[in-house]
């Protein structure tokens, strides 16, 4: 038995000193350097006890150190649960308590309210800061810079990601060695990644999108990364003549095509420009194109699967699609009433298939079982359906999710804590078209019978409660909200008439 994740992404570069990483300040750091940096954080990582299939919770700000730390945790076997840096300490709460985690790792400015979350499920907890400082990497600095890597199987337990649901508490999606390396195998052949590849790197590494995807290729194919800390327009403008590629949400590309420095001869080094976790408008790809020459690349996924489809990198890409299937990947498109296939060109659910597909949800065995059909197809939710040359086109969201800025929102959990706010009778959240972000969170509220709802006290409240990507970007009150013959509220006629809040 070997390490596959291990194996293919991070041995090829023992003792490499080519370059990996190039930091915002000129430096660089070395594939090797950055190797030897794991190991001693994986040192860490067992001298606290932690044992592989442990899982090690994360919520730190984006750094070398902290792709380092995802490293560490292949090398010594260990779930890496990487968490949103947004979530409050409620949240948190949930996600480190469900997910069992033996260590908690926290920025030093959060360590107190770690450490009481910590107290209360027997968890350790050490800190790491976006400069690498704090108690990690004191605790790395005295390890040895080799270690033992631990022998892992292709169905072992790699990652653990929370992915809420409309309804009932959060998931935790678990993702194996197969699942995470498989999918990165199948991107680097499609979107014909090299060691001469150079990606600007602006996501957030606590996500799928800029963790599993963009380091994973990078590692799989010899590449290096310009690593910026978040998206910063003019950092961005500054060093994309030195990048190849750069793998983006639309809001990266809206507010790129807002600065007149974007054209033809700042991209004309780039390759490839690839969108994803949001919806991109057509008008986007059609100005982007007309500036710059280079048409962006769309593709699909989600938590629970990693990407799925692919428009192509050599051939058509259609706006408003999401391309084929990548290698090893089966999509239909069935009834949403009886799970039966539906024929090419109908509307329906979209089911997927293939070794990029998780696991299951942590300790929800029943869930589990309701969310994959008899013959291995997981129900993905989202509405779609396949053209007559096979593109997939997304639709909707069956379940009512809404994804902003390339973050997933899911209403349930925003209507629950607004339905406990004094004065509100119901509410109901809904995402609707927004310029920037793709959909903007808005909510549509009830006044409760004695009481009117105070909207400016609902909005203090919630930067408390809920992370900041979440919050409400209008609250609209009303005399009732509208509902079906069965009393179920019609969320597709509150999206019609507040479909131009964010955009008339």
């Amino acid at each position: 038995m070997t390490n596959p994740l291990f194996d293919a992404l991070l041995a090829p570069h023992l003792g490499h000193d080519t370059v990996f990483i190039h930091q915002p300040d000129g430096g660089v750091v070395s594939h090797a350097d950055f190797l030897d940096n794991a190991a001693r954080i994986a040192n860490t990582l067992n001298h606290a006890g932690l044992q592989p299939g442990d899982r090690v919770a994360v919520q730190v700000p984006k750094s070398v150190e902290a792709l380092a730390l995802y490293a560490a945790s292949v090398m010594a076997g260990i779930v890496f649960l990487p968490l949103n840096t947004a979530y409050t300490t409620e949240e948190l709460s949930y996600f480190i308590a469900d997910s069992g985690a033996a260590l908690v790792i926290g920025d030093p400015s959060s360590a107190e309210a770690l450490q009481g979350i910590a107290d209360n499920v027997g968890a350790s907890i050490m800190t790491l800061g976006a400069n690498g400082h704090g108690t990690l990497m004191d605790s790395a600095s005295t390890m040895p810079a080799s270690f033992n890597v631990v022998e892992r199987g292709e169905d072992d337990l790699a990652a653990l990601l929370y992915t809420s649901g409309t309804t009932g508490r959060s998931k935790g999606a678990m993702l194996s060695q197969k699942n995470l390396l498989s999918n990165a195998l199948s991107l680097k052949q499609e979107w014909q990644y090299g060691p001469d590849d150079v990606l600007l790197h602006a996501l957030p590494i606590y996500h799928t999108h800029g963790l599993f995807v963009a380091c994973n290729i990078t590692l799989l194919a010899g590449g290096s990364m310009i690593f910026l800390p978040g998206f910063d327009r003019d950092r961005m403008i500054e060093l994309m003549p030195k990048a190849t590629s750069m793998m983006g949400v639309p809001t990266f590309y809206t507010r790129l095509l807002d600065d007149d420095r974007l054209n033809r001869d700042l991209t004309r080094h780039m390759r490839l420009f690839i969108s994803g976790s949001a919806p991109l408008l057509a008008e986007t790809h059609e100005q982007f194109e007309h500036r710059t020459g280079h048409r962006i690349l769309e593709r699909y996924g989600m938590t629970e699967t990693n990407m799925n489809t692919s428009n192509p990198y050599a051939g058509d890409r259609r706006a408003g699609t999401v391309g084929f299937p990548l290698p090893g990947v089966e999509v239909r498109i069935t009834n949403p009433e009886d799970g039966t296939p539906l024929p090419q060109g109908d509307t329906g659910v979209v089911e997927v298939r293939g070794d990029n597909v998780f696991m299951g949800y942590w300790n929800m065995p029943e869930k589990t079982s309701e969310e994959f059909r008899a013959d291995g197809f997981f129900i993905t939710g989202d509405l779609g359906r396949i053209d007559d040359d096979g593109y997939l086109t997304i639709l909707g969201r069956g379940k009512d999710l809404i994804i902003s800025g390339g973050l997933n929102i899911y209403p349930k959990e925003i209507e629950d804590f607004l339905n406990d706010q004094p004065g509100v009778g119901e509410s109901a959240v809904i995402g609707v078209p927004h310029a920037d972000f793709g959909e903007g969170v808005m909510a549509v509220i009830t006044s409760a019978p004695d009481a009117a709802p105070d909207t400016d006290a609902i909005m203090e409240k919630i930067t408390t409660s809920l992370a900041r990507f979440k919050h409400p970007r209008r609250i609209v009150v009303v005399d009732a909200l509208p509902r079906n013959t069965m009393g179920k509220v019609q969320k597709n006629v509150l999206r019609e008439t507040y479909k131009d809040s964010f955009t008339g």
